[in-house]
């Protein structure tokens, strides 16, 4: 009998799934720690800015009868969601791009 994942665990699955960093892969430990949080920061102030924008929307759409305001919001959020988008998948990005270049 032969069983399919017999070698295999979910670490298998995940790693290869996972970019293997393409171009910053000789980077040491330390330097790929300080991109992590360089990114999480700039994930969690896209995050602030949609969530701002939100605010900015329900306000100005309900109490202030702002359309302005609730235009603005709208475009906040869209814009701290895309930058959350764009930010999660550069370690993607990177390596496809990179992958195409060798």
């Amino acid at each position: 009998m032969l069983m399919a994942a017999e070698k295999g665990d979910i670490n298998t699955i995940i790693g290869g799934i996972a970019p293997d960093w393409g171009p910053f892969g000789s980077l040491g430990n330390e330097a790929r720690v300080m991109i992590e949080v360089v990114m999480a920061i700039a994930i969690l102030l896209c995050l602030g800015i949609a969530i701002w924008g939100a605010a900015k929307q329900r306000i100005g759409a309900t109490a202030l009868r702002d359309t302005f305001s609730a235009e603005q919001g709208k475009g906040l959020i869209i814009a701290g969601l895309t930058g959350v988008f764009i930010i999660g998948s550069l370690g993607t990005l990177f390596t496809i791009v990179y992958g195409m270049a060798v």
